[in-house]
């Protein structure tokens, strides 16, 4: 077993983990945190995406032990507690940006990265190709642009 201690949304964590846990599995089965999604292990989809120290990392494909020491937020962590919704959430519901909802942790958290990377003025072409990474498999992308593009607006305001 190894020992793991890190920060996850704000609260210290540890555990005894396997060295093959990967931190999706940290995560959802031992910190019960099942906002962040298993779809491919092969880190094609994106469901996983979480920040690592401020950055987008697909958790699927990251140990636990990877991430010792450091800062992580999944979607739970996003908005603040009993809080409003964090703007790209918010951004998310209102233009219909989600069907099954499988995608849409790892696509908002992959664009509050794009929006911290690009900033706050995203055109399509810029959103559709940062957005390789992650795959929906039911609403074709459009209304997922558009929140993408509304959320980083919305994040200049907040």
């Amino acid at each position: 077993m190894t020992a793991v201690a890190m920060t996850v949304n704000g609260k210290a964590v540890t555990g005894d983990v396997d060295p093959r846990t990967l931190l999706v599995q940290f995560l959802r089965e031992h910190l019960r945190l099942t906002g962040t999604h298993v779809g491919c292990d092969t880190s094609q989809c994106g469901a996983c995406v979480v920040h690592v120290d401020g950055k987008a990392v697909k958790a699927c494909t990251t140990f636990a032990w990877q991430v010792q020491g450091a800062n992580i937020t999944t979607i739970e962590g996003l908005a603040e507690p009993n809080g409003p919704l964090h703007p790209m959430q918010e951004a998310f519901r209102e233009n219909h940006a989600l069907q099954c909802g499988y995608c849409t942790p790892g696509m908002i958290m992959s664009a509050v990265d794009i929006v911290w990377r690009k900033g706050n003025e995203l055109d399509e072409k810029t959103i559709r190709h940062e957005l390789e990474g992650n795959i929906c498999r039911c609403t074709g992308y459009h209304n997922i642009v558009k929140a993408i593009a509304a959320g980083a607006k919305a994040m200049a305001k907040a």
